[in-house]
């Protein structure tokens, strides 16, 4: 497998499992989408909460930057709302969660 023009490859002794994943930081809702849309092409299968894995099996979670920033603001129930949104998505979406 490549990304960014690295290849990674476990050979036949070594698979990816759960306690491989990556997590890819977004700063817009176009770069979530880029990345959703790519990463489960082709085989790739969405998870819930931003998890998915791709045609490979690797788990990658897509993240947006804000999701930190509206889980972690001063406003304990505001956090809950944005908690609550969030476990019913599986590609995240920031507006739904800003709104939350």
């Amino acid at each position: 497998m490549k990304i960014d023009g690295t290849t990674f490859n476990g050979g036949p002794v070594f698979k990816f499992t759960e306690a491989v994943s990556f997590v890819v930081s977004c700063e817009t809702q176009a770069e979530v989408d880029s990345y959703w849309e790519n990463l489960t092409s082709e085989g790739g299968q969405p998870g819930q909460c931003g998890w998915l894995k791709d045609r490979f099996g690797l788990s990658w979670q897509v993240v947006p930057t804000a999701l930190s920033r509206l889980l972690a603001g001063p406003d304990a129930a505001k956090s809950r709302r944005v908690t609550q949104a969030l476990l019913t998505m599986s590609k995240l979406d920031i507006k739904a969660l800003e709104d939350a």
